[in-house]
């Protein structure tokens, strides 16, 4: 999964797992009477905590390269807000909110940032953290060798060698270009905070400022970090966590039924398990909503996707309603093929309806009449085929032909993502609109899945970046994303609740963009 969805780091290597992965699927599916009829639960349980105990999560495997450097690709994300922190994190409503940086502000025309940074913040080994480490982490994260995906972010605003530490708490930003949202670019999960100097150490140390502090990892495999009581805001609820790799996505449900795990962290549950886990006395389900963008991304440099009318043919072509009510049974919302989340505040309601007719005019202008193309997909994330299905039938009406092949999930991306022209896939939602457009979309970012190329899209983002008046830089993102709707490569069909499977036991579970409060969340009865 890209980043957050993130295709660089998952590999499905066969790696340790606790006992309960021999458990068979056919049980999982079949053994739990009644379960069809279970209604899924809205949110985690309610309730507060007991003080200790050690938190159980199953993950998917990854690399044997992955890392506990927060900067890189492989990083094992997992771990990152349990050890570090920002300067700047998103809040629970949204907004911007102060870690390691108190406040901050910019001059007038949003080309130099200041950053107050929080005094009495101590490293796990015991280093007080200074501006030195804030600057140094920016500097590793623009370092060519060290080949963050936040780099392409970062690199055409920030100039390493410009950075300026006036005191131990103060950090001075000089942008090369006005940046009026550059704080919201800090709050990317390459961004965690690291030790100056710590560049060829820090993958295997994870020494950070967070509540939890290594005690052991090893890549792709097993893991535990313990309590940190020095931390500045405060000792943990958990006295441990302990991470178990499976593999497979049974298998990790079941370790949840069986009472072997607490949590299962990057799996989104069909709903057929989690039917069965909300119908446990062990288990149930946290149902976070539009935690996961869809999308099918057309690749514009491949035929016959570098036509603009064929690109807005196959968008008119389909009912994203209809997707939501096969794919989801409800459970999401229609993304009319805005990537902007529905609940983010500068998402725009405007979008082109659903008009096959127009869809065949268009691919007949573009010599295209009765258009068939392959559609890739797998079993990497369970929602990706029924999406692909529900757009073939819905296609249909425009008289589009669709070909679902289903790729293998362990070399699905990397081998079917940014490669075939058309394919199915998914992120994560939570990012700040100017890093989603600069990311995914702006012309030559590494994680431009379509390729897409547009100047009037990069100048209006340039604009929007420089403008400081909040009311006119909105007004800019809402054409930044009429832009992606009319002319861009990606159909985003639906936005998916993201369904959780964790123990009756826990508490504190409050999700935002795939990370958790791991100062709050505990067990109750630990």
């Amino acid at each position: 999964m890209p980043d957050t969805h993130r295709p660089p780091r998952r590999s499905f290597l066969t790696a340790g797992a606790v006992g309960a992965a021999s458990l068979g699927a056919s049980w999982l599916l079949s053994g739990c009477t009644g379960a069809s009829s279970t209604v899924l639960p809205s949110e985690a349980r309610k309730g507060t905590p007991d003080r200790g105990g050690t938190l159980r999560i199953a993950r998917p495997p990854a690399s044997d390269a992955e890392t506990l450097d927060p900067a890189s690709s492989l990083s094992a994300y997992e771990y990152l807000g349990a050890l570090y922190n920002r300067l700047v994190r998103v809040g629970d409503d949204g907004d911007l909110a102060p870690d390691l940086a108190e406040s901050w502000e910019t001059d007038a025309k949003a080309r130099t940032w200041t950053f107050r940074l929080r005094k009495g913040v101590a490293f796990h080994d015991g280093r007080a953290f200074t501006s030195a480490d804030a600057a140094y982490t920016l500097r590793h994260i623009l370092d060519p060798t060290t080949a963050s995906p936040q780099a392409a972010v970062l690199a055409p605003l920030v100039d390493p060698k410009t950075l300026r530490t006036p005191d131990a708490h103060t950090l001075v930003v000089p942008l090369k270009s006005p940046n009026a949202e550059f704080p919201s670019l800090l709050t990317h999960y390459n961004c965690y905070v690291i030790p100056d100097g710590s560049a060829k150490s820090i993958g295997r140390t994870g020494i950070g400022t967070g509540p939890f502090k290594l005690e052991s990892f090893a890549p792709a495999g097993p893991g535990r970090i313990t309590a940190y009581v020095d931390h500045w805001a405060g000792r943990p609820v958990l006295d441990a966590i302990s991470f178990y790799s499976v593999a497979d996505m049974s298998a990790r449900a079941n370790a949840l039924l069986a009472g072997q795990v607490h949590l299962l962290s990057q799996t989104n549950l069909d709903f057929a398990t989690a039917r069965v886990v909300a119908a446990s006395d062990r288990a149930t389900i946290a149902r976070v909503k539009n935690a996961q963008w869809y999308v099918l991304p057309m690749l514009t440099t491949d035929k016959p996707f570098t036509d603009v009318r064929v690109r807005q043919a196959m968008k008119l072509a389909y009912d994203p309603e209809h997707v939501v009510k096969v794919a989801l049974q409800g459970a999401g919302t229609a993304g009319w093929d805005n990537p902007v989340p529905p609940d983010d505040p500068l998402h725009i309601a405007a979008h082109p309806a659903h008009d096959p007719e127009k869809a065949r005019a268009l691919l007949k202008q573009a010599g295209q009449e009765g258009l068939a193309v392959d559609l890739y997909t797998s079993a990497y994330d369970p929602l990706l085929t029924p999406m692909a299905l529900a757009y073939q039938e819905s296609a249909k009406r425009a008289g589009i032909r669709i070909r679902v092949k289903t790729a293998a999930a362990d070399s699905y991306y990397t081998q079917i993502w940014m490669k075939k022209p058309l394919m199915a896939t998914y992120w994560y939602t939570g990012r700040p609109v100017d890093q989603l457009f600069t990311q995914i979309f702006r012309s030559g970012s590494s994680y431009n899945e379509t390729a897409w190329s547009d100047k009037e899209f990069d100048a209006v983002l340039d604009r929007a970046r420089a403008e400081t008046d909040a009311t006119r830089r909105a007004e800019l993102y809402g054409e930044a994303q009429t832009l992606v709707i009319e002319r861009g490569g990606a159909m985003t069909p639906m936005f998916a609740d993201r369904l959780v499977g964790l123990s009756r036991k826990v508490r504190g579970y409050a999700e935002h963009g795939f990370e958790f409060d791991y100062l709050g969340i505990g067990l109750k009865g630990a």
